[in-house]
C-alpha cells in the first residue's frame, strides 16, 4: 500500500470523485432529455431508449476488461485516458447530427465512463492507508450523490433556456479541470499500479461475456416485434452462450469471475439484489420523466427538480446506514431499505392525471430513501467477509452489477410500458403522445410500476435470505 503525503492524497480523492460526478450526472441528466430528444429526432420510443441502454451497456460489458487494463498500464494512465475520451464524446453527443450519431457517441460515452469507475476506487486503495480505504470510497460516494441530484436540476435548466444539446457539453468546465489534475498527479505522484506480475487475463471469458450481455439487451428489445420461431432461436441461442461461458469459467485455470465465492450466501445474495434494486430504480427513472412531461406538462427544468427527490435522500440515509451496519449487520437494514422501495412503488402506481406533485415527491424520495437504506450496508456485507486478493473483482462485480440491473431497467421497463401502451392505445406510440392518450398512458404506467413493484417484493424476499 502506497503512503502518499495527506494533502496529495485528498487531492487524488477530489479528482477520482470529479469522474465519479461527470458520469452519474451524465446518467441522471440524459433520463430528463428523452421527451425532448424524442421529439426533436421524431422517434418511437423502443428507438430513443438506446440513448441510455448504448451508455449503460457499453460500461457493462467492459467494466471488468478496463480493471484489467488499469492493473497492467496504470490506473492514472487509464483515469486520463477515459476523461479525454468521455469529454470528446460528449462533446460529440452535443454536435449530432442524428439519432444514429448520438447513439455511437454515447458509446463511445460508456467506454470512458468505464474506465473512470474501473480505475477510480483501484487509484483510491493506492492512495489511502489500508485503514483508511473505506472512508475514502465513502467520501467517494459522497460524489455519486452530488452527481445523481445535480443531474437533473442542471439538465432541466439547460435544456429550457438553451436544448438538449447544451446538457452534454455542462462536463467540460469540470472534464478540462480534471485532465489538468490528472497530468498534475502522473508527473508528480505515483502513477504506478502498473503490474507485470498479474495472472493471465480471461479473454475468453471476457469476449463471451460483452457477447452474452449485448445479445441479452438486443434480444429483449426486439422481443415483442419478433416471430415466434425467431423468439425460441433466440432463447436458445442464449442458453448456449450461457452455457458456453459456464464451460470457459470452470475449465480454464484463469477466469474473469471469482468462482470460488460465488457458492456464499452472502455473495451471490449481495450481487443479485443489487443488480435487481438498481433495475427497479432505473425503470421508474425512465418513465417517470415522461409522464411529468406529457401527463403534468411540466417543463424540463421542473421535470428536473420532482425528479431530484430520487438522491435527496443519499446525503442523509447513506451515512446513517453505514453506521448502522457495523452495529446490527446487513440482514435487516437491507431488508427494510427494499420494502420501503416496494411501498414507494405501490404509492407511485396510484397517481393519475390529478395527482399533486407533492405526494409524487414524497413517493420518489421514499423511492430513494429506500435504495440508500439499501446500498451501503449490501456493499460492506461484501467488501468486509472477502479476503483482500478478491476485493477489487468484487469491487468490479459490484459495479457491474448495479449497471446491468440499470441496463435491464431501462430496456425492461421501456418494453413493458410499451407493450401497455399498445394495448390500451390500439396500437398507437408514445412519439405520437397527444392529450385523448392520457387515459391510456396513466393505466400503461400503473400496470408497468405494479410489475416493478413485484419485481422489488422479489428481491425482498431473496435479500432476507442473506446472512446477517
Amino acid at each position: 500500500m502506497n503512503e502518499e503525503h495527506p494533502l496529495r492524497k485528498y487531492q487524488t480523492l477530489l479528482l477520482v470523485g470529479a469522474g465519479v460526478f461527470l458520469s452519474t450526472m451524465d446518467s441522471s441528466m440524459v433520463n430528463v432529455a428523452l421527451p425532448f430528444i424524442m421529439k426533436s429526432f421524431g422517434a418511437p420510443l423502443r428507438t430513443i431508449q438506446w440513448v441510455v441502454l448504448i451508455y449503460l451497456l457499453s460500461i457493462t460489458v467492459t467494466l471488468l476488461f478496463w480493471g484489467i487494463v488499469a492493473d497492467r498500464f496504470g490506473r492514472f494512465n487509464t483515469y486520463l485516458f477515459g476523461i479525454l475520451l468521455f469529454l470528446s464524446a460528449s462533446v460529440g453527443c452535443a454536435l449530432a447530427p442524428t439519432l444514429p450519431t448520438l447513439i455511437v457517441l454515447r458509446f463511445i460515452e460508456g467506454l470512458g465512463a468505464a474506465m473512470l469507475m474501473a480505475a477510480g476506487p483501484a487509484i483510491i486503495r493506492d492512495v489511502f492507508p489500508q485503514h483508511e480505504i473505506g472512508r475514502g470510497l465513502g467520501l467517494v460516494g459522497i460524489a455519486t450523490s452530488a452527481g445523481l441530484m445535480s443531474g437533473p436540476v442542471v439538465g432541466g435548466i439547460l435544456i429550457s433556456v438553451f436544448s438538449w444539446r447544451a446538457m452534454f457539453l455542462a462536463c467540460i468546465p469540470v472534464g478540462v479541470l480534471m485532465i489538468a489534475g490528472s497530468v498534475w498527479v502522473i508527473r508528480n505522484g505515483r502513477s504506478a499500479s502498473v503490474s507485470m506480475s498479474e495472472p493471465a487475463f480471461d479473454w475468453r471469458g471476457a469476449l463471451l461475456w460483452a457477447v452474452l450481455i449485448a445479445s441479452l439487451v438486443l434480444y429483449a428489445h426486439f422481443l415483442p416485434r419478433l416471430p415466434s420461431i425467431w423468439k425460441m432461436a433466440g432463447g436458445g441461442g442464449l442458453a448456449l452462450l450461457g452455457f458456453l461461458f459456464y464451460l470457459s469459467e470452470t475449465t480454464r485455470k484463469s477466469n474473469i469471475l471469482p468462482l470460488h465465492l460465488f457458492p456464499k450466501s452472502y455473495y451471490h445474495i449481495g450481487l443479485i439484489t443489487a443488480s435487481l434494486s438498481f433495475a427497479v430504480l432505473f425503470g421508474v427513472l425512465i418513465l417517470m420523466p415522461f409522464y411529468l412531461t406529457h401527463i403534468k406538462g411540466l417543463a424540463a427544468n421542473l421535470v428536473g427538480l420532482v425528479m431530484m427527490a430520487v438522491p435527496l435522500t443519499l446525503f442523509v440515509v447513506s451515512p446513517t446506514a453505514g453506521m448502522l451496519y457495523d452495529r446490527i449487520g446487513s440482514r435487516f437494514l437491507t431488508t427494510l431499505g427494499l420494502s420501503i422501495c416496494t411501498l414507494a412503488l405501490l404509492l407511485l402506481s396510484a397517481i393519475d392525471q390529478i395527482t399533486g406533485l407533492l405526494p409524487i415527491f414524497i413517493a420518489l424520495a421514499m423511492l430513494g430513501m429506500g435504495q440508500s437504506m439499501f446500498l451501503a450496508p449490501n456493499t460492506a456485507s461484501l467488501l468486509s467477509r472477502i479476503p483482500e486478493v478478491d476485493a477489487g473483482v468484487t469491487s468490479g462485480l459490484l459495479a457491474t452489477s448495479r449497471n446491468l440491473g440499470m441496463l435491464a431497467g431501462a430496456a425492461f421497463g421501456t418494453m413493458i410500458f410499451g407493450a401497455w401502451f399498445g394495448y390500451f392505445s390500439a396500437g398507437e406510440e408514445l412519439s405520437s403522445f397527444r392529450p385523448d392518450l392520457s387515459g391510456p398512458f396513466i393505466s400503461s404506467l400503473r400496470w408497468t410500476l405494479l410489475c416493478t413493484a413485484a419485481l422489488s417484493a422479489l428481491n425482498v424476499l431473496i435479500s432476507w435470505q442473506r446472512e446477517r
